[in-house]
């Protein structure tokens, strides 16, 4: 799925090409696209029509849309395979193009929502006084935001009684930090993935907060991480940092730091990619 890099990549895409347009109309081509806008498809187009679209936010890997002079915003669930794409009128429609959004201007562009696997969706929601949709309002800050409290990150941290990369995977403790970006911190911290949190001291905290900042800031210099069409930006453009990481997906090449070969482990239904000599496990109490 997209982490923070790669879905701040598509707000900053629509902030340019979408924001203060106003809805002429919109077209739901698949059912399942709008399924969390429980009042349907129909409610969901009328309810678009005729407002204008404010400036594009995020929280984490939450992206949203919010209707200028109303409490309401749209709330992008991406999933698994979803793109936000800005095409012109006249472009052939995609083979996995769900909903379809015409505004009422001459630029000559829409907005068009595409989701191959259908795991993703558009929905309309009500938005609380600090403008964030109300059923995303337990999502922590993420770590590029202002308000972000380092502090209160490392006490929830050391209360959380759990291992380091479950922590950072937790969108109620710290969100926006997904498998690939956790990897890739805890591999320039030399941190094992299941070290406990318990043991964080604050000076250990702060220095993986930094190295999450560091990679999702390389990570957003470059477009983010596309390993195939499916993460691409609202002109169709892949990003690369694909090309710098230095844990994820890298299992038997040699450590950048030591050249020992990484490993790749089962985890929680997913892979952790680590340097056994950098990043050694933690000792096991009997």
């Amino acid at each position: 799925m997209p982490e923070l890099p790669e879905v701040e990549v598509v707000r900053r895409g629509l902030e340019r090409w979408v924001a203060h347009r106003t809805v002429a109309d919109a077209e739901v081509l698949h059912p399942r696209a709008v399924r969390r806008h429980l009042a349907g498809a129909d409610d969901f187009v009328q309810r678009l029509k005729g407002h204008r679209i404010g400036v594009p936010s995020r929280r984490g890997k939450y992206l949203w849309l919010p209707l200028a002079d109303t409490d309401q915003a749209v709330l992008a669930h991406l999933g698994m395979s979803g793109q936000l794409l800005v095409q012109p009128h006249e472009a052939p429609a995609e083979k996995h193009l769900r909903i379809r959004v015409r505004f009422a201007d001459a630029l000559g562009t829409e907005l068009r929502f595409v989701d191959q696997r259908t795991f993703g969706g558009l929905s309309l929601h009500d938005t609380g006084a600090d403008g964030l949709p109300d059923v995303i309002a337990h999502i922590a800050r993420d770590p590029l935001d202002p308000l972000f409290d380092d502090e209160a990150f490392h006490l929830a941290l050391r209360r959380k009684r759990t291992t380091i990369k479950r922590a950072l995977l937790d969108q109620s403790l710290i969100s926006g930090v997904g498998n690939i970006y956790a990897d890739e911190a805890l591999w320039r911290s030399r941190l094992h993935y299941e070290r406990p949190t318990a043991t964080f001291t604050r000076p250990r905290t702060l220095q993986l907060l930094g190295h999450v900042r560091d990679v999702m800031n390389e990570a957003l210099a470059v477009g983010g991480t596309s390993f195939d069409s499916l993460y691409v930006n609202v002109n169709g453009e892949s990003g690369y940092f694909d090309r710098s990481l230095d844990a994820y997906g890298r299992e038997g090449l040699p450590c950048r730091r030591c050249a020992t070969p990484m490993r790749r482990r089962p985890w929680m239904n997913r892979s952790s990619y680590y340097c056994p000599k950098c990043q050694r496990a933690p000792r096991v109490t009997p």
